[in-house]
């Protein structure tokens, strides 16, 4: 009997061990359902959150108990969309936009100065990567054209690599030494996976989906073992999005399907055990590698899920989400619906010409692609900062060229992705 409690006792302990997502206590609501772009972390008590439409960067000292605002747009003097952050110290840090700037604090994120001496200047980076000590690369944009910039003295002086050549566009970059390091985003093909060893001057491409219009949005490699890399493809309907893995450093791949199609979010604690989310979802979790997804029915609108240890893990979405053993708390959070775009195509079926209209109800950023009845790529039709709340702009676009059939709008900004068909005579 006295071995049967004890067993029972080492039994519940564990149970009340086991670490869960949670929405973070005295965190972020983003009204209209947008979402904190990153999170970063040194160790286990001191990161930072980028919040991308409302555009602040918060500072946390104790795992995320607590959170100071430190900076927001209003601060740096104009309309930004805050994408990434990243950190190569407790002092010396970069935020990436989607606006042409880039900013560097030397001082733990209290004051911010804008990078003017990269040339060309990109057009946004949407990926950063810190490596050594003094090391920094980031990559852009979800959009064209693909650039990564890099400097190897704490970003007081850059190099711009045009990588046109190999991608149309970047979307995440991770780097394992100053030398060895992955790209992910598409190119003319599909969703692309680049690697180089030789700091950024030849790139190699180890993977395409060859499905055109896919992105590979975001790359985990192991710390522990950087053989091991996880990514995540977002795709168009009606193709499912796709977990990919390499045991060999990107040598080879397995291709398994994601729990979505506009997944973006990824992240594994070991092998077999990881999550992924996307625009639309919050997370969903497998402990086969990827075989089989269950929806957790947390969270909201996820893009980074950043791994400290096996235990204990952050996520950005509609707010900042935690792993953790802990209990945080039981302050209720609310996830507000996303406020889609209010498109109005004026004429379906159409001739020569599609004409529609857009009603921005913020600030926003806007890309507009074609695809076929697929969910083939076929072009970019245009892409626009949105400056002006209450904007209400009129679209007319000559598609004369294109065969008779069912084609989709793809509208990419800020609260999501939005699908449109249309009908060309």
């Amino acid at each position: 009997m006295k071995f049967l409690k004890l067993f029972i006792v080492f039994f519940c302990v564990n149970l009340t061990a086991q670490s869960t997502w949670q929405a973070m206590p005295n965190a972020f609501s983003n009204p209209n359902g947008q979402r904190f772009d990153d999170v970063f972390f040194l160790d286990e008590n001191i990161g930072w959150a980028a919040n991308g439409f409302y555009a602040a960067v918060y500072k946390t000292t104790d795992g995320g108990n607590t959170w100071s605002e430190q900076v927001n747009q209003t601060d740096l003097g104009g309309a930004y969309y805050f994408r990434t952050i990243e950190f190569l110290n407790a002092d010396i840090g970069f935020l990436g936009t989607l606006n042409g700037a880039i900013f560097k604090t030397g001082d733990g994120g209290v004051t911010w100065e804008l990078i003017d001496n990269i040339t060309p200047n990109p057009a946004a980076i949407c990926g950063l990567s810190t490596v050594g000590s003094s090391t920094v690369y980031g990559c852009g944009a979800y959009f064209t054209p693909a650039v990564i910039i890099k400097s190897i003295n704490s970003g007081n002086t850059w190099d711009s690599i045009d990588m046109s050549a190999q991608a149309d566009a970047l979307v995440d970059i991770q780097f394992i030494t100053e030398s060895i390091g992955y790209a992910a985003g598409r190119s003319t093909l599909g969703g692309t996976i680049l690697k180089t060893i030789d700091g950024g001057t030849t790139w190699t491409e180890l993977y395409n989906t060859n499905i055109s219009g896919e992105y590979v949005w975001k790359i985990q490699v192991f710390k522990n073992d950087p053989n091991i890399i996880f990514a995540s493809v977002e795709s168009v309907a009606p193709n499912i999005g796709k977990l990919l893995k390499s045991n060999d450093a990107g040598n080879t791949w397995t291709s398994l399907d994601a729990p979505e199609t506009r997944v973006q979010a990824v992240g594994f604690i070991s092998e077999t055990h990881g999550w992924m989310g996307g625009h639309t979802t919050g997370f969903h979790e497998t402990t086969d590698g990827g075989v089989t997804w269950t929806n957790l029915n947390i969270g909201n609108n996820l893009n980074r899920i950043f791994i400290i240890s096996p235990t204990i893990a952050y996520t950005s979405g509609t707010t900042i989400y935690k792993y953790t053993q802990e209990t945080l708390g039981t302050e209720a959070f609310t996830t507000n619906e996303k406020s889609p775009l209010e498109i109005t195509l004026l004429n379906n079926p159409i001739d020569d010409e599609l004409k529609f209209t857009i009603n921005f109800k913020e600030d926003d950023n806007l890309l507009i692609e074609l695809y076929d009845s697929t969910g083939k790529y076929i072009k970019q039709l245009t892409r626009e900062i949105i400056k002006t709340q209450g904007t209400l702009k009129y679209y007319n676009i000559t598609v004369k060229a294109l065969p008779s059939g069912l084609y989709y709008l793809d509208f990419h900004n800020n609260s999501g992705r939005q699908p449109i068909k249309f009908i060309k005579k």
